[in-house]
């Protein structure tokens, strides 16, 4: 599927040159400056445009991120390979006491899905199948501390202790349960992302005050997760976050087949059928979509976001809600034609310019696009490959982008929206995978 408006080899040398730009030589960088580390959820989907590169560059992309998976199985968002005072918080802020330093928290879980499609890609390789299963065995162990220590009542859906967590930082989904967040008596700081992006496009003052909070309340129980999730007062049930983990879960259950596993198998499709079940208790009739749920307050979160949409990845093609998600999606591209806003532009809130308020995200297209295919709706995953082609003409690689105007927003040169492009152009040779 490619765009008829730009030269496509002129597309892949640009996006193959941005990922060289930010390769630090065993992780990426999403772009210096803004975020010079190595990020969870960046990393696993820069992988597979660097596969295109470099297979086994793709591959020593998510072992590096692997290799500083915590003792109780979580992998968290950021790893600080190298002293940087151009980001914070740093590593003297999360005090996690790790070998190489880390964060405290984690990100959505889309290595289960990237490494399906690595092993796929690379099936000729004679490494292929046992780099895979090594890291298919971290990310198992991942997933059960989801469920573990973010589903301790076992309900089959996990919670988020942090708006960091969910990779969409100040969506309008947690402004109520942000708000509840005690800061009094938090350490002065400094932020750094406004010296590197425009204050209007970032998080607010009471956003980043409560964010840091977050962090301060989880340092003091000294990082134990078996500890966190009750005693946080920020628990949110993000419909996106879990779409995107069982999604993975179904990868993995699929790679432990084609790797000789079958208990392992069965075990993460049964857990998988069982969330997918759960996220029924999710579905907003009123907003004709998914939303989130306050654990906290045991309340529904009024608020339709693009992460209301991402479980297209797991429905099965049959399932009622996809035609209403696809029409949400359809109505939502007839007022942004740069792809899909990350919050509904006709909520009062909307912002095209402010990080997750608003814009438009070429990976979240990337996702929905995921689950169209799947979903047998190749008209839209057309239209939506179309809009983000859209973005790239008008503002090339950038962050993100104004859904109304494809103006460029956040950081620029930015590697996994390159990766992204990779995706696009190279995706009729992808196959399509059913959820049944």
């Amino acid at each position: 599927m490619k765009s008829d408006a730009m030269n496509t080899e002129a597309m892949l040398q640009e996006a193959e040159r941005i990922l060289r730009l930010n390769d630090k030589g065993h992780y990426t960088v999403p772009t210096h400056g803004l975020y010079p580390f190595q990020w969870n959820w960046d990393s696993c989907l820069t992988a597979l445009g660097q596969f295109r590169i470099d297979p086994d560059r793709a591959w020593v992309e998510v072992e590096t991120l692997m290799a500083h998976q915590w003792p109780d199985g979580m992998v968290p968002h950021i790893v600080f390979h190298e002293k940087d005072d151009g980001y914070f918080p740093g590593p003297e802020v999360w005090q996690t006491g790790r070998p190489t330093p880390t964060s405290g928290i984690t990100q959505p879980p889309v290595l289960g899905m990237v490494l399906e499609q690595l092993l796929l890609r690379d099936a000729q390789s004679p490494r292929a199948e046992s780099r895979c299963r090594a890291l298919m065995f971290a990310a198992v162990r991942w997933h059960d501390w989801f469920y573990r220590c973010r589903d301790p009542q076992g309900t089959g859906v996990v919670a988020l202790l942090h708006p960091w967590e969910s990779g969409r930082d100040n969506s309008c989904d947690w402004d109520d349960a942000l708000a509840q967040v005690p800061t009094e008596g938090i350490a002065p700081y400094q932020r750094r992302d406004t010296t590197h992006v425009d204050a209007s496009q970032r998080p607010t003052a009471f956003e980043y005050d409560r964010y840091v909070a977050l962090l301060e309340c989880f340092r003091a129980l000294k990082w134990d997760n078996t500890r966190l999730h009750d005693a946080s007062p920020f628990q949110v049930v993000d419909p996106g976050f879990n779409a995107i983990l069982i999604h993975s879960e179904l990868a993995l259950a699929r790679l432990a087949t084609q790797l000789g596993e079958p208990d392992l198998a069965q075990r993460l499709s049964a857990r998988a059928a069982r969330s997918i079940a759960a996220m029924d208790t999710l579905w907003h009739a009123e907003l004709g979509q998914y939303a989130c749920w306050n654990r906290r307050t045991g309340q529904r979160v009024q608020s339709a976001s693009v992460g209301g949409l991402l479980p297209l990845l797991v429905l099965p093609a049959k399932h009622p809600h996809v035609v209403d998600l696809s029409k949400k999606l359809n109505a939502w591209l007839d007022q942004a034609p740069f792809g899909v806003c990350s919050m509904d532009p006709n909520d009062a809130r909307f912002d095209g310019k402010r990080y997750w308020r608003g814009p438009s995200w070429l990976i979240i297209n990337f996702l929905l696009i995921v689950g169209l295919r799947q979903a047998g709706q190749s008209a839209l995953t057309q239209r939506l490959i179309d809009a983000s082609f859209k973005c790239i003409e008008a503002s090339g690689c950038s962050e993100y982008y104004h859904p109304m105007t494809g103006e460029a927003c956040g950081g620029g040169t930015f590697t996994w929206t390159a990766a992204m492009v990779i995706e696009f152009l190279t995706m009729d040779n992808a196959p399509v995978l059913e959820v049944t």
